[in-house]
């Protein structure tokens, strides 16, 4: 009897332990996620600024240099796509060449944005 009174204990004992141990793990949860949820806005701000900051890099740069990021850009996407990358990963390395082509076509076909002037991309 003593063996099983012993054993009821160590296993109200292990009980509050691991009780303890997943309060302890939900707490650390719960404070990263307000942690993030806090720093969204400003990440949301950062990121709008590198993406302005691309696209103005993407419509001043040379026909040469768009056309070498293109290349350069897919090449990376056909490299990943073979060495088995995840297709999501594949399809986020294509967005700067589909950006950079998509400028290239533009000038090569003289269209332009409204509110642009067909010399100021050039």
């Amino acid at each position: 009897m003593a063996s099983t009174s012993s054993s009821t204990t160590t296993g109200t004992t292990t009980e509050k332990t691991a009780g303890e141990t997943a309060r302890d793990v939900a707490d650390t949860v719960i404070g990263a996620a307000n942690e993030a949820a806090s720093r969204l806005p400003e990440a949301a701000s950062t990121a709008q600024i590198a993406l302005a900051d691309a696209g103005r890099t993407i419509r001043s740069g040379s026909d040469e240099s768009l056309s070498a990021g293109t290349l350069v850009s897919v090449g990376f996407a056909l490299g990943l796509l073979v060495g088995g990358a995840p297709r999501l990963l594949v399809l986020l390395a294509l967005i700067p060449a589909a950006a950079m082509g998509l400028t290239l076509l533009d000038r090569q076909t003289g269209t332009t944005k409204p509110g642009t002037s067909a010399t100021a991309n050039r």
